[in-house]
């Protein structure tokens, strides 16, 4: 059986000393985590200072604002361009789908092509009407005064809803190392993912697409009638095209 002897008075001497130095190791580990606060203070709970989700920092919001088309028109021009006459179709085509409001004309005035300018509005007002614009929901209006030399296109305008995010290129921290803490919570940056809201709103045809779906429409049952029809006979249902083999320049491959 083997006996253990009591340590010498210079072991236990040896083991005091290393203990200490643990201890002392062990605060300077703890001291060096500890935050700067005054005494008495309650412990400070890091939050966020950015939401991480895009969709939250940057959201894509709906608002009232404006379809605007601008028609160059030369001083001594009677009439519009076939390319104008057709932008103010597609204008009044588009009043239909998305307008919250009549149509504006405005004029400019003290310009080189201000009376070209007005006499083009009856044609405008024309168009307008035959694609539907009721005449009593168009108004004719001056633009503001412009230097004289300058050539300022009539503008046509409706109020429609639209989407948009941003605005984008905020920088309110440092990226890099700074007084703050921000740069050492690793959540991202403010300005990221705003390019990409923003285009996306940009890109919406139907801004109210992002608060709810479009309601379905009535499906086309006139195909599908005839398919029923030879199924309920017990014929084939496939679509045969009796004009398909006119266009081969070949007989290769019967």
């Amino acid at each position: 059986m083997q006996t253990i002897n009591p340590p010498t008075g210079a072991a236990r001497r040896r083991w005091r000393i290393g203990t200490a130095a643990a201890l002392v190791l062990a605060g300077a580990a703890l001291a060096a985590c500890q935050t700067t606060q005054p005494p008495g203070a309650a412990a400070e709970v890091l939050t966020p200072t950015v939401s991480p989700d895009v969709r939250l920092r940057h959201a894509i919001k709906l608002r009232e604002g404006t379809r605007a088309v601008e028609l160059f028109i030369g001083s001594h021009r009677t009439d519009l361009t076939p390319m104008q006459r057709a932008q103010v179709a597609d204008f009044g085509h588009g009043w239909h789908l998305h307008a919250t409001g009549g149509v504006a004309i405005r004029v400019p005035t003290g310009t080189p092509n201000e009376e070209a300018a007005r006499r083009a509005v009856h044609e405008i007002r024309s168009i307008l009407v035959a694609s539907g614009v009721p005449a009593d929901g168009i108004v004719v209006t001056d633009l503001p005064p412009f230097p004289p030399t300058q050539l300022v296109p009539v503008v046509l305008e409706y109020p429609k809803i639209v989407a948009s995010a941003g605005p984008c290129g905020r920088w309110p921290n440092d990226l890099g190392p700074g007084a703050g803490l921000d740069y050492m919570t690793n959540e991202p940056y403010w300005n990221f993912g705003c390019a990409q809201q923003h285009n996306l709103a940009a890109m919406l045809d139907e801004p109210a697409d992002i608060v709810q779906p479009r309601a379905e429409i009535p499906p086309y049952t006139a195909r599908r009638d005839q398919v029923f029809d030879k199924y309920k006979k017990g014929e084939s249902s496939a679509t045969v095209y009796p004009d398909l083999d006119k266009a081969k320049i070949s007989e290769i491959g019967k």
